[in-house]
């Protein structure tokens, strides 16, 4: 495997886009929703159910799939599988029964305040897709990120909440919002990423930069920060523009495939 990461590193771009293009065909695909949280927003057909189940599954996406998935699952039981009316119409006695989750460092009271910051957005700032459409930037989502997150955090809030929500103007490379951007403005034919939010395009997003996308970035000269933070995403970002302008993150599926399935 060593000798083939150092023949594709010193591969033309052509070559190398042929490479990658030949794995988001093969991991863009259906079937890669069997094994990825992106199944639970599946499980929805109106668009606000689809992108609250969307927010909440990426926002814990971080660790085992499986258990992500499971605690995806539970999360979405306890909003008695309807989000948007949860949501919308909760009182404060059906928070209640929301104290007890708990998915890694994330628990009961970060839930609570997701519950009401997202509220909060429906209510006053025309949902989540206005709200980041609002200020997004031709080149790039990273501002609409942070202010995003400064619309969510208008409400009382726990301090310990923050930092489930990342911020690129605090250097952090929030792949998990990036991941839920691609979820809902993405669009193609294998019906894999949803395309429901058309005031953004593909174009504006960035790659959802993990260890095993930011690995396999790095094998094969994509990449050359160390640090999976906000700097190595916008570097990121110009090399899969480069490979791709309209769609440069398709080829998550191709790093994330590479890393994560391959080994690579």
């Amino acid at each position: 495997m060593i000798n083939a990461v150092s023949k594709l590193n010193t591969l033309p771009p052509s070559e190398l886009k042929d490479f990658l293009n030949a794995k988001v065909e093969l991991y863009n695909h259906p079937k890669f929703i069997q094994s990825d949280p992106i199944q639970i927003p599946h499980r929805f057909n109106k668009k606000e159910d689809i992108e609250i189940a969307g927010f909440l599954s990426a926002t814990i996406a971080w660790g085992n799939r499986k258990s992500i998935i499971k605690s995806a699952e539970r999360m979405l039981d306890l909003l008695d599988n309807d989000p948007f009316n949860f949501i919308k119409n909760h009182s404060p006695n059906d928070l209640k029964a929301l104290k007890h989750f708990v998915h890694r460092t994330f628990n009961g009271t970060d839930l609570i305040q997701f519950v009401q910051s997202l509220k909060h957005i429906y209510e006053n700032h025309d949902g989540l897709e206005a709200t980041f459409a609002r200020h997004a930037k031709e080149e790039s989502l990273q501002m609409a990120i942070h202010h995003f997150k400064t619309c969510f955090f208008e409400v009382s809030t726990s301090e310990r909440t923050h930092k489930h929500v990342g911020d690129p103007l605090k250097n952090s490379a929030a792949k998990r919002l990036n991941m839920f951007l691609r979820w809902m403005v993405r669009s193609d034919n294998n019906g894999v990423d949803f395309g429901i939010w058309n005031s953004l395009t593909p174009a504006q997003l960035s790659c959802p930069l993990d260890v095993h996308s930011g690995s396999v970035a790095r094998h094969l000269g994509l990449l050359e920060r160390k640090q999976n933070d906000a700097k190595a995403v916008k570097e990121l970002d110009k090399a899969l523009r480069i490979l791709d302008p309209v769609d440069p993150v398709k080829y998550d599926f191709a790093l994330f495939g590479l890393g994560v399935f391959e080994k690579f």
